[in-house]
């Protein structure tokens, strides 16, 4: 049986570990106040943090609790309504970087993880357009 990156990382109490404190600080680093805007304008950082364990479990070769919930894992459709700047995606990288830094993460795996990540932010950029009749910019402080 192939070791998945979710293995690799510690399991399923190692992710929800990981999205935790990555939303920790998300929520206390200057970094992460316009990330923080964005959720919300949804449905908030508590479910956020839950559907972020969710479909990580899942990019991560564990179960797909994300997709029995909502039916796919497209990122850019979850995202589509979001106004999302080169700014946001690098500042939600850069908190990313540091939760797996302060949690001791390292090795081959999880450059792999932070390459996949980046590629996969870079691609939600959208300059603020964003898709839908009822959607609109959110205000840039």
């Amino acid at each position: 049986m192939t070791e998945t990156v979710l293995d690799k990382l510690g399991g399923e109490d190692a992710l929800r570990q990981l999205v935790e404190h990555f939303y920790d600080l998300v929520e206390s680093r200057p970094e992460g106040a316009q990330i923080v805007r964005l959720h919300m304008d949804g449905h908030g950082i508590a479910a956020t943090r839950e559907q972020q364990f969710n479909f990580l479990c899942g990019f991560f070769g564990g179960r797909h609790y994300y997709k029995e919930l909502h039916g796919h894992m497209n990122v850019k459709l979850i995202h589509e309504h979001i106004p999302i700047l080169q700014k946001d995606a690098e500042d939600w990288l850069g908190l990313m970087d540091r939760a797996l830094a302060d949690l001791g993460h390292s090795g081959a795996h999880v450059e792999r993880i932070r390459a996949t990540l980046r590629r996969v932010a870079l691609v939600l950029v959208n300059d603020g357009e964003v898709v839908g009749a009822d959607s609109k910019p959110l205000a840039r402080s």
